[in-house]
């Protein structure tokens, strides 16, 4: 074993290249294909602003997604606390600093990008859970005073993110942070408590939520109470997901994004637009994507040898996977709008960012998978 990784830590770019999962690349840049047609849709068949955009960004991110895969895993388990701390850092500037859009303080602004960090501490808290459980004994992960650091490194953050206020990603950051929790082994009383907590709290802070959360509550539990204001976007996406039938209505000829009546289309309901014209089985080949990304990321897991690598992705393809689920669900009225991207299809570059950065990491424990951690 030793052996083997020595011969790991001294890979060279020919080596690591051909140990990229390509599964994985395959279905990354086919998602990325993919939005690229969206996106030109979004701007009514034109090869406008959001498409040149999106476009870049993602072959920007890709690369950044092949460079972290290069990096030995042992990096990124020595530098998990700093970037955590380093994210932090940056959503506490973006109270003071952070620019302002539709009522919410979420982006700092760097000239070339403006940087939203929630959607990078889904990676960093991951990361920092995963060095954290790496180093305690599996028969302390119940002991009270191990308990304590997770807590407070998950529910920092959280707070940050629900007073920006985004209780969307709040909630994706405490659902990746709980994976993690649960994956280590911490009993599920534990997680019955808080649950407790949680819904003891509720009503005390349903009543800090900002009048448009409240309406997007109650719009969920009841969409026909207000069609032409807090209802219009998801009534909007069931007539467009259900308009597209099986085969949908071709691509460039959904009716309800190209006459304007699909707010958010390019971001949030990117997959309502892409339902509307590809259907059924245009849906079902995206979701097939997505699941053999998650399938890989776990398999990669399981070929690691140490606790970290095997944590992390476990924890990140199951958080990866509930981020497809949220907004799926989100756009078919299955849960309220909580307004979470659809990685990699959705426009935005904090949220592609986040997401290549930690597909590398998940790449790196394929390319690096028997070098020994710590």
């Amino acid at each position: 074993m030793f052996q083997q990784g020595s011969i790991q830590s001294h890979l060279n770019l020919r080596d690591k290249i051909f140990s990229l999962d390509l599964i994985m690349v395959s279905c990354v840049l086919i998602l990325g294909i993919i939005s690229f047609f969206a996106m030109y849709s979004t701007d009514g068949g034109e090869f406008a602003y959001h498409t040149k955009s999106h476009i870049i960004r993602f072959f920007v991110f890709f690369f950044l997604f092949i460079v972290v895969s290069f990096f030995k895993t042992n990096f990124w388990y020595n530098w998990s606390i700093p970037i955590y701390i380093g994210i932090l850092g940056l959503l506490i500037l973006v109270k003071f600093f952070g620019l302002t859009s539709s009522g919410s303080q979420r982006w700092l602004s760097l000239y070339f990008l403006n940087l939203q960090p929630s959607e990078l501490m889904k990676i960093s808290l991951i990361l920092f859970l995963a060095k954290y459980y790496h180093r305690i004994s599996s028969t302390d992960v119940n002991r009270i005073k191990f308990l304590l650091t997770p807590i407070i490194v998950l529910i920092i953050p959280v707070v940050l993110v629900v007073t920006q206020p985004d209780l969307g990603t709040a909630f994706l950051i405490g659902a990746g942070g709980a994976v993690v929790i649960w994956l280590a082994g911490v009993k599920m009383k534990f997680f019955a408590y808080m649950a407790v907590i949680f819904f003891s709290v509720t009503p005390v802070a349903i009543s800090f939520l900002k009048p448009y959360q409240k309406s997007r509550i109650l719009t969920f539990l009841d969409p026909s109470r207000d069609p032409l204001g807090a209802g219009y976007q998801i009534t909007q996406s069931k007539i467009a997901i259900g308009s597209g039938g099986l085969f949908g209505k071709g691509f460039l000829n959904g009716s309800q994004s190209y006459l304007d009546y699909l707010p958010e289309k390019h971001t949030d309901f990117i997959f309502t637009l892409f339902s509307e014209e590809f259907g059924f089985f245009g849906s079902s080949l995206v979701l097939a994507l997505y699941i053999l990304i998650t399938w890989r990321i776990i398999s990669i897991g399981n070929g690691f040898r140490d606790t970290f690598g095997k944590l992390y992705c476990y924890s990140f393809g199951t958080a990866f996977f509930i981020y497809v689920a949220v907004n799926m669900g989100m756009v078919l009225g299955l849960i309220p709008i909580v307004g979470a991207p659809l990685p990699i299809l959705s426009y935005g570059g904090s949220s592609m960012m986040a997401m290549m950065f930690g597909l590398g990491v998940v790449m790196s424990c394929k390319i690096h998978r028997d070098q020994p951690i710590g």
